[in-house]
């Protein structure tokens, strides 16, 4: 027999769904479909959908005060831990070999931060705060980890709509990159082969490269040292050889369990009351706005490079100048395959994709300084 009591909680459960609570509901299991049937960034958008299912459930004691995901986010969102560990793992994925061959890839990085700064200040005129603008902006990176880095210094009430649309825009790469870089290039440009260079990279070069870009870094934009010291603290560890667990574990099992924390905890700030509003649309639209001038951007710069160099650099590359490692530079490739198979440049690609992972990382700590704020 069902007593009283099991029935006012029963009702109590029921008085507590609200028309909020059933949409982000629905937005979950979009979010579930996209991570596990589209195969579109599962790792992090998986446990976001269902950190956000949690939260959205009536009196889900999950989010309570003592709740695992309140607790989850407390233990690494607040003060930052889970992008910077997660960093540690890209580092220790990421080869720079392709971008020291081609150091003049690094203006085409350069080059696909523009959107951020554009969009901070589109963001500013339609009412966001700096603060807020500034995380909106950072979008454009296409850079998962330095958008939650820096937002939850800056904006922590938008950390999960600006998180979904940084993820969410990633895993686009496939679908959003091939119009922009037709829509800017001629058929010509886009088949144009560029030559690899013969230069090989020493392991003496592989190891001072992290060591110095993070002196380098740190010393020029201070706020930028913790993303970009545990992003070359990875690096440093994969090419010096000599800690080839640490490399493993960062790059796989610390990574992976970062991960599943981090999606969790940004997934449980999805409440509905909270998330839907006007304002997280306006950060959809304002976020495929930044990654589409970040593209145009490098695109273009490319396009000068090339009118530089007297014809010699094909203008997709600079797609490649966002941070999205190494989607982008994959993307690049194939489209340039369409145009004619024999032209590979996927190793010019990488090297511009190297190259927009470091800048998106000091874009993050440029951005952190203007608005003074940082960890």
């Amino acid at each position: 027999m069902i007593d009283h009591e099991t029935i006012g909680l029963l009702l109590k459960g029921i008085n507590n769904v609200t028309w909020q609570s059933i949409v982000m509901l629905g937005v979950s299991f979009v979010l579930m479909y996209l991570a596990i049937v589209k195969d579109y960034e599962p790792l992090l958008l998986l446990p976001i959908a269902a950190g956000c299912m949690l939260a959205n459930l009536p009196l889900s004691p999950l989010i309570a005060d003592d709740g695992m995901l309140k607790l989850l986010y407390n233990l690494g969102v607040t003060n930052e831990l889970y992008p910077l560990l997660v960093f540690v793992g890209i580092g220790a994925l990421t080869d720079f070999g392709p971008l020291l061959e081609n150091p003049r890839l690094i203006l085409i990085g350069a080059a696909g931060q523009f959107g951020i700064f554009l969009t901070l200040i589109l963001a500013l005129l339609i009412g966001f705060t700096p603060n807020e603008a500034a995380s909106i902006g950072i979008i454009g990176a296409i850079d998962g980890p330095t958008s939650i880095y820096v937002s939850g210094l800056l904006a922590p009430h938008m950390l999960g709509p600006i998180t979904v649309a940084a993820y969410s825009y990633m895993s686009l790469v496939p679908i959003i990159l091939p119009p922009i870089m037709k829509l800017l290039t001629t058929q010509k440009e886009r088949q144009i082969h560029m030559a690899y260079s013969s230069r090989k990279i020493s392991a003496r070069t592989r190891i001072m490269f992290p060591i110095v870009v993070t002196v380098l870094v740190g010393t020029l934009v201070p706020f930028a040292t913790p993303l970009i010291g545990m992003l070359m603290l990875g690096n440093l560890m994969k090419e010096s050889g000599a800690v080839e667990r640490l490399t493993k574990a960062s790059a796989a099992e610390i990574a992976n369990t970062v991960t599943l924390f981090l999606g969790l905890a940004i997934g449980s700030t999805m409440v509905g009351t909270d998330f839907l509003k006007p304002s997280t649309l306006a950060i959809l639209v304002l976020g495929i706005i930044a990654f589409a001038v970040d593209a145009g951007a490098g695109i273009l710069f490319a396009k000068v490079l090339n009118w530089i160099s007297g014809g010699k650099v094909n203008p997709l590359v600079g797609a490649a100048g966002i941070s999205a490692f190494p989607m982008a530079a994959r993307v690049v490739q194939r489209v340039a395959q369409e145009e004619d198979f024999e032209n590979f440049l996927l190793m010019h690609a990488m090297g511009a994709n190297a190259a927009g992972q470091v800048a998106s990382v000091v874009a993050g700590g440029v951005v952190l300084a203007l608005m003074g704020a940082g960890g």
